[in-house]
């Protein structure tokens, strides 16, 4: 749904365009509190202070549904993240969706490698706890001071041993953030990716800002920038499970392409925006 910041449009604007375009499911994004832009429709983000029910109908009566929740949380500030977390693993629950994607985020200069582990150990403890009742994956998402390399991002899933803490794998952040070759990292932690951001990287963003970022909020068309789709595609195919690939681009055509080029190559499979 990060099509429609160029829009300037609200939530129910994009859920319908998506369902327009030929989605059949979309990832919300969420904020806690009130958000003047969402409530004047210039913004899609979704309050968690709405009635979660109310989601899941604006989606089912444009004919798409929820398959994952954006809960981006600061996994090092459990005082926000923990509540924006668990909220999030509560409206995924309601909407029928079983996935929430969250990410490390950036460690703050005061803090350490050990005391950043440990935060964040405790904000997935207590996320978990509520992942577990409403059997909601936490998937963790490359995009933040360890996540950029797969042992950083093996290293955040194992923090707390548990079956609802699993990857969410961002092609674009992961290539564009340049610690390591982006296939070989897929390759590495495959086995616990569970949902995949479908995000391109333009030949243009890649020579700019390659190596010198851990990610961005949306890509080009898919098929249009560097990532090698088929190679991804193929890495991802021996998985015995579904696999939803939520398409990140920054307009309304460039999700239309994403959807024709993606269907293409896959042949028609479920694809999310």
């Amino acid at each position: 749904m990060e099509y429609i910041k160029h829009a300037a449009q609200g939530f129910q604007w994009g859920v319908e365009k998506a369902a327009a375009l030929g989605y059949q499911y979309v990832e919300p994004m969420i904020h806690t509190g009130w958000d003047l832009l969402s409530e004047v429709d210039f913004f899609h983000s979704f309050s968690t202070q709405e009635d979660p029910l109310l989601m899941r109908d604006i989606c089912r009566k444009a004919g798409v549904q929820v398959s994952s929740i954006s809960g981006h949380s600061p996994l090092m500030k459990p005082e926000a993240a923990v509540p924006r977390l668990t909220q999030a693993i509560v409206f995924a629950a309601a909407c029928g969706a079983k996935f929430v994607n969250t990410d490390d985020m950036n460690k703050p200069d005061w803090m350490d490698d050990e005391l950043a582990h440990t935060l964040m150990k405790y904000t997935l403890t207590k996320a978990n706890f509520v992942a577990q009742r409403h059997h909601v994956f936490i998937c963790l998402e490359p995009h933040g001071t360890y996540s950029c390399t797969s042992a950083g991002l093996l290293r955040l899933v194992e923090l707390v041993p548990s079956p609802w803490i699993r990857v969410n794998w961002d092609t674009g952040n992961f290539y564009l953030a340049g610690l390591e070759d982006p296939y070989e990292g897929l390759e590495r932690v495959r086995e616990h990716v569970v949902h995949v951001h479908a995000k391109d990287i333009s030949l243009q963003q890649s020579q700019a800002e390659r190596g010198l970022v851990t990610g961005t909020p949306v890509g080009c068309a898919c098929g249009e920038g560097e990532v090698d789709w088929e190679r991804v595609i193929n890495i991802l195919d021996p998985l015995d499970r579904e696999i939803f690939l939520s398409v990140e681009c920054g307009q309304v055509d460039e999700a239309e392409r994403s959807l024709a080029y993606l269907k293409k190559l896959l042949g028609n499979k479920l694809l999310t925006s």
